[in-house]
């Protein structure tokens, strides 16, 4: 006799490696996460659970949602969702799947006055109210006001659009804290995008953040950053769920000024780089900023989406600048598609921090510990 199918459930799992793992809140004392959490491949799905779809995640630009009926359907990870500004001027998300069959309600980017789902018809409002469910008569118990699309938060801060599935989590600007006032002199919210491009990286996620979080590859990895910024001078400062990477960049002594990319710096001239648990990043320059959002493609892979925004009446370098930092991020997509072949080595497991250099590193550990063995 043919087996029945197994009974799935959508509960979140227990991680499945040791929760002794754990690391230290001392850093002169810790060690890194074991390799097993960056190659394991049953961990991914406990990282979308318990992770990405409980924090605020970037999946639009504020100006695709501009006016009245304008939408865009998204996806996070594998749940469909969409955006949509209401008649009211409010934003508000939904999940993607129709109440009747789970059939999609929006395709793409558009404006529209109303959702209707491409499989069966029903019809929604902006506002995710159920308006028309055609050919439903006769079914009993059928309250169009319980039917409504599901909910999601939403938020806007600097012409970004952010989406957290986590029903209780709190508003976007509580979350972002003491971000938004450090990142505001920057007038990010005036940008205007003008150049993306998607880096596709055979390593875990989390090894490319880990990668992000310290200058101390600077002088080994990128020959070219190194001539632009102080690293006698590079520090981190850490936030509750934010970390702020600051380094002078180097004025007209350095002697190989004719090839750098700041080469008129007179020495008052800085660059910042903040990174927001889990995986978004703000590279913060005098001339321009560019923003990173980091996805997991698989449990040994990811992408790295760059964005590079100008103020309005800036024509100039804008090539120049995404050269250079193109061939910064080639430099290292390399040594972390290395470091996560050799993480998979039976020679290693742990290593242990700089105290010195690598506080966002351990931070970042730290965040992502506390998350991950959250209770269910």
């Amino acid at each position: 006799m043919a087996q029945g199918l197994p009974i799935l459930s959508n509960a979140v799992v227990d991680p499945p490696i040791v929760s002794s793992a754990i690391v230290s809140p001392a850093i002169e004392c810790a060690s890194t996460l074991p390799s097993s959490y960056y190659v394991n491949p049953d961990l991914l799905t406990v990282e979308k659970h318990k992770i990405f779809w409980r924090t605020w995640q970037i999946v639009a630009r504020s100006e695709q949602v501009r006016n009245a009926g304008d939408y865009i359907a998204v996806d996070l990870l594998g749940e469909p969702l969409v955006l949509v500004r209401g008649s009211d001027g409010v934003l508000r998300g939904f999940y993607n799947v129709c109440r009747h069959r789970a059939g999609p309600v929006a395709d793409g980017c558009g404006s529209r006055k109303v959702f209707r789902c491409g499989y069966h018809g029903w019809t929604y409002s902006l506002d995710g109210r159920l308006v028309n469910a055609p050919e439903m008569e006769g079914v009993q118990s059928f309250c169009a006001e319980q039917l409504r699309l599901r909910p999601v938060q939403v938020g806007e801060w600097e012409g970004q659009v952010f989406l957290n599935l986590e029903p209780g989590a709190p508003p976007l600007l509580d979350a972002l804290r003491e971000l938004t006032e450090q990142a505001g002199k920057y007038r990010f919210g005036e940008m205007r995008l003008r150049g993306r491009r998607e880096y596709h990286m055979q390593c875990n996620w989390k090894v490319y953040i880990d990668n992000y979080l310290e200058g101390y590859h600077l002088p080994s990895v990128h020959p070219s950053l190194n001539r632009e910024l102080d690293y006698g001078s590079y520090t981190t400062t850490l936030f509750e769920n934010h970390s702020l990477q600051f380094s002078p960049i180097r004025g007209p002594e350095n002697e190989s000024s004719a090839d750098r990319r700041y080469k008129q710096a007179d020495g008052d001239l800085s660059a910042e780089y903040f990174w927001f648990f889990p995986n978004w990043m703000l590279n913060c320059y005098p001339d321009n900023v560019s923003l990173n959002i980091v996805l997991p493609t698989g449990p040994e892979s990811c992408v790295a989406i760059f964005e590079w925004y100008f103020l309005p009446n800036q024509n100039t370098a804008i090539e120049e600048t995404m050269r250079f930092s193109d061939e910064i991020q080639i430099e290292d997509r390399h040594i972390c598609e290395v470091v996560h072949r050799n993480l998979k080595s039976q020679s290693y497991d742990t290593g242990r921090y700089s105290v010195k250099q690598e506080k966002g590193v351990h931070h970042f550990h730290l965040l992502y510990s506390e998350a991950i063995h959250a209770g269910k």
